[in-house]
């Protein structure tokens, strides 16, 4: 990538870009093309819900900006801190083939940005398109500094449903009036949880339910008998959330950039990190309709439950009209979760096939629990904390790519267990002793190009609770899921492993089990983490060293010289 970069930037007379434009014009498709983004990371002051406060954005957005491609692109995002915190950003679900450098966890893939310092992140969109998102992966930052990727199929190529007149992202996210990253350090010297946010919001607003927000209510005017894709992102940092429209129905597309077999819904279900592209019929009566988002929880954990909304309006509608409000699941409807889950299913067609690993080489077993450890700078003497396999992860201080490809010692270890070192019953009755954890940076290491089974087991330690996993650098298949205690000599009679849903995170559900299955063909340092900020911040991550291949483009590629250093 390097010497790429540096031939791109450093031609020194008219006839070596001309060479060079000419050389791109026959490797390169016709379609393919550069597209460059500045994103200046900067405090601005924000007013919600009767509070002022200076929050992180890119570019003074809230959200930010929306990267846009197309499949084959290659993207350079030029990104300046100009905020007091170091800053990473992450293109989530972006499968950065061979190149870690570009995928922006903070002391996974790199270090930081600091402040007054710039890194361009430089990626190829190969083999994807859909709706994907980009946000902070550092501290809790990613409670304001986050948007949508929209990656466009090459050029003349059809979606695989009918074309919509028009199209809208809806990013889901959540609001604090208090400082977040204040609010974050609070729980931290107390042990305990922050305090949950003050709302949830739609494209930055929370809505007319909430005080305030006559200018914080997102609208989108539809024509009847027009169709609309919805780009539904959620952003939030812990909350599972239900979202519908009053009055309409939508069509399931899409999920985490990748087809769908498509299936009509009043609601879907949608968890952090997660998106979904729904198509929606303009074919009620003109009017103004709720759209509408609040949290779906099954366990006895306290969330922010207040229901955020935006408005579709008709062509014509007076504003003065009330709008309808959707029925939505009740916040702890499993049944509904559980169902709305089972539908999804990848197309499988010849354009766009799954392709599932049917013979797995390496069976892994993951426990996701919650602990209590000592704590001496903690009020209570303890903290909470979370594990996987009863470890908690321990970030390192400089980022792991580097430390693995530089073969830099004693930064981790490879020695994380396949299975948890004492098997119990998990989803029995609650466990409120013996929980400890074992803190490390342990890593599983992967061969190349073996197929991989991971199954992710919820536990009642303390509590049992949904957990939504995400994997950076891979989709992976979605082969089986359950409640209770996954059966390994039962339970894979019933994988399905042929239209499993492919995504980049998935939900455990609450009490049970979920089954992926990927194939390790991505050389690299990979993380892999629940998507609830709380957990993640409490140790509830991993990440796995997936090796070289032997061929010459089944290697890691070397760093780019502007790499931040630590």
């Amino acid at each position: 990538m390097a010497s790429r970069k540096s031939g791109f930037y450093h031609c020194r007379s008219l006839f070596q870009l001309f060479v060079l434009v000419g050389v791109a014009s026959i490797l390169l498709p016709a379609e393919a093309a550069v597209k460059k983004y500045q994103f200046d990371v900067q405090v601005k002051n924000v007013s919600r819900l009767c509070h002022a406060k200076p929050i992180v954005t890119v570019n003074g957005m809230f959200p930010g900006p929306t990267i846009y491609a197309r499949e084959g692109d290659r993207v350079h995002v030029n990104v300046t801190n100009y905020a007091q915190y170091n800053m990473s950003i992450h293109w989530h679900g972006l499968k950065q083939f061979r190149n870690g450098w570009a995928d922006g966890p903070a002391y996974i893939t790199q270090c930081p940005i600091q402040t007054g310092q710039s890194y361009v992140y430089d990626f190829n969109v190969t083999g994807q398109r859909g709706t994907l998102w980009w946000h902070a992966h550092i501290l809790w930052l990613r409670a304001t500094v986050y948007g949508a990727i929209v990656i466009m199929p090459k050029e003349g190529t059809p979606f695989p449903f009918p074309q919509p007149y028009s199209e809208v992202n809806l990013l889901l996210g959540e609001w604090w009036n208090t400082d977040v990253e204040e609010a974050v350090k609070q729980g931290n010297k107390l042990g305990l949880p922050p305090v949950a946010s003050e709302a949830h919001t739609i494209n930055g607003k929370p809505g007319p339910l909430f005080p305030c927000s006559e200018k914080h209510t997102f609208a989108m005017e539809v024509e009847q008998g027009k169709s609309y894709l919805l780009r539904i992102i959620n952003s939030a940092l812990n909350d599972e959330l239900f979202f519908g429209i009053g009055g309409h129905n939508m069509t399931v597309v899409e999920i985490d950039a990748v087809y769908t077999k498509p299936f009509s819904t009043e609601a879907i279900l949608i968890a952090p990190g997660q998106t979904t592209n729904v198509l929606v019929q303009a074919n009620q009566v003109p009017g103004r309709y709720f759209m509408a988002a609040r949290p779906f929880m099954d366990a006895p954990i306290p969330v922010d439950n207040k229901t955020a909304t935006a408005i579709l309006q008709y062509k014509g509608i007076p504003n003065t009209l009330l709008p309808a409000l959707p029925h939505l699941p009740a916040p702890n409807d499993t049944a509904f979760a559980l169902n709305y889950t089972h539908k999804l299913r990848s197309l499988n067609t010849r354009e766009f096939p799954a392709n599932v690993p049917l013979n797995v080489d390496r069976h892994l077993f993951y426990t996701i629990g919650l602990g209590v450890n000592p704590c001496s700078t903690c009020v209570n003497g303890t903290e909470l904390t979370a594990s996987l396999n009863n470890i908690t992860f321990v970030m390192p201080q400089i980022g792991l790519l580097q430390a693995h490809y530089f073969n830099i010692k004693g930064v981790f270890r490879t020695d994380f267990p396949d299975r948890p070192p004492t098997p119990f019953n998990y989803t029995g009755a609650p466990l409120t002793a013996n929980l400890r954890t074992s803190s490390g940076t342990r890593l599983s290491r992967i061969a190349y190009n073996s197929s991989v089974e991971l199954v992710l087991q919820d536990t009642n330690l303390l509590s049992v609770e949904s957990h939504p996993f995400h994997l950076h650098g891979y989709n992976f298949f979605v082969v089986g899921t359950g409640i209770g205690n996954f059966d390994p000599t039962k339970d894979p009679a019933s994988f399905n492993l042929v239209d499993p849903p492919e995504r980049n995170t998935v939900g455990v559900p609450t009490g049970g089990w979920t089954a992926i299955r990927f194939k390790a063909d991505n050389p690299g340092v990979w993380f892999m983490h629940c998507h609830l900020e709380l957990h993640t911040s409490w140790g509830l991550k991993t990440a796995f060293v997936v090796e070289d291949g032997p061929g010459s483009d089944q290697s890691i590629l070397p760093p780019p010289k502007d790499l931040p250093p630590c």
